[in-house]
């Protein structure tokens, strides 16, 4: 069985949130304006149809996330990415970030976004992260217009969580997984995230080549010369 998703990437990160124990892998046609994910076009859909009932196609397994509050009253995922915003508050906010256990940095920002590899070319990107190979195992940590220009982005592979504590004496930061879930929380709260035992699952096309996908999608015009 497969699940046919008509859209853009959004469409996607609509389908896998409203039925998240599906597990049949989605073909993906790409209605929207770039479609790092959903990367069949609509004008290809039924040659691309008639090659995968020709068994012509492979599944790729997508890393999600989930996370939650530390008396897990809130539970959530995300395929594409964890943000925390500021919201209301005028200035920036601190964040101390520890990684399985260990103290990795507070970061003045506006925010912070941790992505997946599928999410590392959608906000992450933005923010001036780095994109990843859609079938590692690691995670992007990118802050939002971080107050000291050293806090770059980094890439990590955790092995349990990640945890965010809100540590600024102001108003409640909101917490966002991939803008669908969104929740407050209030200062001294720790939030944490990590990779999830969930994935989701990608039909491509053996002609698939995603390097091609991001060239095309990116605009980059670099030539190949001998």
């Amino acid at each position: 069985d497969f699940m046919i998703s008509l859209g853009g990437d959004g469409t996607i990160l609509r389908l896998v949130h409203t039925y998240p124990d599906v597990k049949a892998p989605i073909i993906a046609i790409n209605l929207g304006s770039l479609g790092f994910i959903a990367d069949i076009p609509i004008t290809e859909i039924y040659p691309s149809l008639q090659q995968i009932l020709e068994g012509e196609y492979r599944v790729q397994e997508r890393l999600m996330m989930a996370g939650g509050t530390v008396e897990e009253k809130i539970r959530c995922f995300a395929v594409n990415e964890m943000v925390v915003h500021r919201a209301k508050n005028p200035c920036l906010v601190d964040l101390a970030i520890h990684v399985d256990g260990q103290y990795l940095n507070t970061f003045s920002a506006d925010g912070i976004i941790i992505s997946t590899p599928s999410g590392s070319t959608a906000y992450s990107l933005a923010a001036g992260g780095p994109i990843l190979d859609p079938e590692l195992r690691a995670v992007v940590i990118t802050p939002i217009s971080p107050h000291t220009i050293s806090n770059r982005p980094i890439v990590l592979m955790p092995k349990e969580e990640i945890q965010i504590q809100y540590i600024s004496d102001n108003d409640p930061v909101e917490v966002a997984f991939d803008g669908y879930s969104r929740f407050m929380i209030s200062t001294g709260e720790v939030f944490h995230i990590g990779i999830s035992n969930r994935t989701f699952r990608l039909v491509h096309l053996k002609r698939h080549d995603y390097f091609s996908t991001l060239r095309t999608k990116l605009g980059w015009t670099g030539k190949l010369k001998a």
